[in-house]
């Protein structure tokens, strides 16, 4: 009897779909992450070609927001890693694959979000700051807060991937809640 109810317990707490969520959460990391940082890169690509145009001498100045939207990516790499190595333990339990799948979510629509924040800011900031140089400072601001998105997607995303409970043996506070 008691085998019988170890054995349920524990096919509830760890079924063997548990890896497929936290996978998914791997894969919107990644993937949504890259994304803003495509959008941010292309975006502020189209001002940076038309101040290099207007002042080719400021196309060096006009690379910042390419570099904050390439930063996003490495975010989603980060927690992409982390998430993969609590999927590949021996025990994965469904509240663990639950949390690895809100935390790949978190750091990768923050920084879809992010990155089209900057690709924005940057394509007007450039064109803006060729123009008028007193902008550069301004824009630069923009970009750091656009950055910041991201940046508490990530800092969320690890706290989400370092809680939690990963076990597959029911406690007293779990089976008795049955």
């Amino acid at each position: 009897m008691l085998m019988s109810v170890l054995l349920r317990s524990v096919t509830e707490l760890c079924p063997v779909y548990s890896p497929f969520f936290g996978s998914m959460g791997i894969t919107a990391s990644i993937v949504f992450t890259v994304f803003g940082g495509a959008y941010g890169t292309a975006k502020s690509s189209v001002g940076i070609s038309s101040v290099g145009v207007m002042k080719p001498e400021f196309i060096m100045r006009s690379l910042f927001p390419v570099v904050f939207a390439g930063v996003i990516g490495l975010y989603g790499l980060i927690v992409c890693i982390v998430l993969f190595i609590n999927v590949n333990k021996s025990e994965y339990s469904l509240n663990r694959a639950f949390l690895d799948l809100g935390a790949g979510l978190t750091c990768g629509l923050c920084g879809l979000a992010s990155g089209m924040s900057i690709g924005i800011s940057g394509d007007c900031g450039v064109r803006g700051a060729a123009q008028q140089p007193k902008l550069f400072v301004g824009m630069l601001i923009c970009l750091i807060f656009s950055e910041a998105l991201a940046l508490y997607g990530f800092i969320v995303a690890l706290i989400m991937a370092a809680t939690g409970d990963n076990s597959c043996v029911a406690t007293a506070s779990t089976s008795s809640s049955s």
